[in-house]
């Protein structure tokens, strides 16, 4: 059940010097591809003299949605290292980028995997998991008569109200934790009036 999964908690940074070159590692927190694109446009520019900017993304409670980046880097030296830190961690909704100031020395394919490993590890040692649930939405239709039974399940469980409207009919939407899901729904169920309508 796919119903938690780790993120890092805030921003935070790592580095790593190998023969003169410096490897800066940053870590975010990200919920989208948009926020991604704003801290890697903003660190284009912060570090625009560095040699390379290569980052890994993942992003879901599924971990299915990830993107790797070597920029110019030769081919898996550099973002498959940076991602093989967040498989490792098991992280999720996350951006690590890793900037890179040469040195004038030639690292070779298992020195830029050892380097941009060791940075992204560095910047992840210095940040805080925290665990994220993952919620579903319901949405239900209740006479007036069923207010106080529905709020109590509400209550009791700690759902958090998207929308509602109480009028003859009311109407509401909550977010509830994957792994309540069922028994929320048969507390739901047992309440005459009250129908489920989505889920």
């Amino acid at each position: 059940m796919n119903d938690l999964y780790k993120t890092v908690k805030s921003a935070s940074e790592g580095l790593y010097k190998e023969k003169g070159s410096k490897f800066i590692a940053l870590a975010y927190p990200v919920k989208n591809e948009d926020e991604i694109d704003l801290h890697l446009s903003a660190l284009r520019k912060e570090y625009h003299d560095a040699s390379h900017h290569c980052f890994a993304w993942r992003l879901g409670a599924d971990k299915e949605h990830y993107r790797i980046n070597d920029d110019g880097e030769p081919s898996g030296s550099a973002g498959k290292p940076i991602y093989g830190q967040l498989l490792k961690r098991e992280l999720s909704d996350i951006l690590v980028v890793v900037i890179r100031y040469f040195g004038g020395t030639l690292l070779g394919v298992g020195g830029l995997i050892n380097a941009y490993r060791s940075a992204a590890s560095d910047a992840l040692d210095h940040s805080e998991i925290i665990d994220v649930k993952v919620f579903n939405q319901i949405s239900l239709e209740f006479g007036y008569a069923q207010i106080d039974r529905v709020m109590k399940t509400v209550k009791k469980f700690q759902l958090e109200i998207d929308n509602q409207h109480f009028d003859l009919e009311c109407k509401l939407n909550v977010k509830v934790w994957k792994r309540d899901e069922k028994r929320v729904l048969e507390h739901f169920a047992k309440i005459d009036g009250c129908t489920i309508v989505d889920i």
